[in-house]
């Protein structure tokens, strides 16, 4: 029998890499996939602190590959900055969420997540929650 997709799990593990992206390269993980700032494409030009992907491979007008750094700023650097910064963060995605998540589906397992996951059955869906 094929294992259904956990809404939740991926709802968790989406949380975890944004809370990653964030502390790390100072945009949400949706921003830094496409590059985006405030809805517009704004790879490389966006600031020294704030790093996206299409930035880091050199996609875009007046990109360089591994991104645009400011002064004496390196790839490296900005990343290590960032991390230094919002260390606290980074930490609480990465360990925290997952705990406070597994704690929260085990009080709310009979009174919410079972009724749901009956009602997704019934749906024909190949998901739970």
């Amino acid at each position: 029998m094929k294992k259904k997709t956990n809404l939740l799990d991926v709802g968790i593990s989406l949380a975890v890499a944004n809370g990653i992206s964030q502390g790390l390269f100072g945009s949400n993980i949706m921003d830094f996939m496409t590059g985006q700032k405030d809805g517009k494409y704004a790879a490389g030009g966006d600031g020294s602190f704030r790093l996206t992907l299409p930035e880091m491979l050199g996609i875009g007008e007046n990109v360089n590959f591994g991104g645009n750094f400011g002064g004496s700023h390196t790839l490296s650097s900005v990343v290590i900055r960032n991390f230094k910064a919002n260390s606290g963060s980074i930490m609480f995605s990465a360990i925290g969420l997952p705990i406070v998540a597994k704690a929260a589906k085990k009080l709310l397992r009979k009174p919410v997540l079972s009724p749901a996951n009956k009602l997704l059955k019934m749906t024909g869906l190949d998901v739970k929650v």
